[in-house]
């Protein structure tokens, strides 16, 4: 009798999966997005109730990490109400239920999703200058996000803080990053820009190796790695002087797939293995051939069984073609 938990061919016991709500996001991101982008059919995406039985399947199967991802998820209707029935879970075999989250609605959001049983959320912002916020996310404000974050800070929920390191863009700003999150309690993650979907620029000229970025901040700050581990690809040290955390995620420069214990699913119910591959397993059709979970797993345990070794990102041909046509945010991020 086979394993009942989600065992892939190298032996990773696959723990976390992140489900995308949408494809939506009230921002455009200029690494993330084209500005014009052209966005699924509502009729295309799993409904909340789907998403509910689908994540329930997962934790029925081992998986103890959920995080909830987009696009923006808290741009979906009723997004309160999936985040509720997916708290039943914790204490019930899931261990975290989180959310990624550009932080626009978060001030709306934030005592909800603590009530809920969600501890921390993970908020993508990439600098702490309001034209340059502008600029990176096209259609957002820095200061809507910024008191996002206090209310989600007051509301009692852990905040790490996603910032894409952008060569000639926000490389300069890292160090005030870095303190700024020291002095709120916040952890800071460095993350890689990464090859994903066609957008308008090359981005050769956005990659900043994160292995120069640790070179430079050892010598103001004092970093001494760490043997944490949340669940995710991050890299953990302690800098001395805030007494934070640091995480790198470097899907580049020194790839994280020898511990990868998760995959993702699209809003539409597609299931990668790998972020960085294009093998994909249609759960949607299983949800909604039959009210019995029986199709569902079967279909959850033969793409386990795909699961690669290891991405296949590349970004230093110039001009190349992003390694995968899809955007980050139909995958999920």
């Amino acid at each position: 009798m086979g394993s009942p938990l989600l065992i892939d061919p190298f032996a990773r016991h696959v723990s976390y999966v992140r489900i995308s709500l949408t494809d939506r996001c009230d921002f455009r991101c200029v690494y993330c997005m084209s500005e014009n982008m052209t966005f699924l059919p509502k009729a295309e995406l799993l409904t909340l109730n789907e998403v509910d039985r689908l994540a329930s399947a997962f934790v029925q199967l081992g998986v103890t990490k959920l995080r909830l991802t987009g696009g923006e998820p808290l741009v979906r209707r009723n997004i309160m109400w999936l985040v509720e029935r997916l708290g039943r879970h914790l204490d019930q075999g899931l261990e975290e239920l989180t959310i990624t989250t550009n932080g626009s609605q978060l001030a709306r959001f934030a005592d909800g999703l603590k009530q809920a049983g969600v501890r921390r959320v993970n908020v993508s912002l990439d600098t702490l200058d309001s034209a340059k916020f502008t600029s990176i996310t096209r259609w957002g404000r820095l200061d809507q996000v910024l008191n996002g974050i206090q209310a989600a800070k007051s509301a009692g929920l852990k905040i790490k803080i996603n910032m894409v390191a952008l060569k000639g863009v926000n490389e300069d700003e890292i160090d005030r990053m870095l303190a700024w999150c020291g002095a709120e309690g916040f952890d800071l993650v460095l993350i890689e820009t990464m090859p994903l979907g066609e957008i308008e620029q090359d981005r050769t000229d956005q990659y900043l190796p994160l292995s120069v970025v640790r070179r430079r901040l050892a010598r103001k700050w004092t970093i001494s790695d760490i043997p944490l581990s949340t669940g995710g690809p991050a890299r953990y040290v302690r800098v001395k002087e805030t007494g934070g955390r640091l995480g790198f995620i470097t899907p580049l420069t020194h790839n994280f797939c020898e511990a990868c214990n998760r995959v993702r699913v699209t809003c539409t119910g597609i299931m990668y293995m790998c972020l960085g591959q294009e093998d994909q397993v249609d759960l949607r059709t299983p949800l909604r051939a039959s009210t019995s979970d029986d199709m569902l797993i079967e279909a959850i345990r033969g793409g386990i069984d795909r699961k690669p070794k290891g991405h296949d990102f590349i970004i230093n041909r110039p001009k190349a073609a992003p390694a995968l046509a899809r955007h980050m945010s139909m995958t999920g991020g």
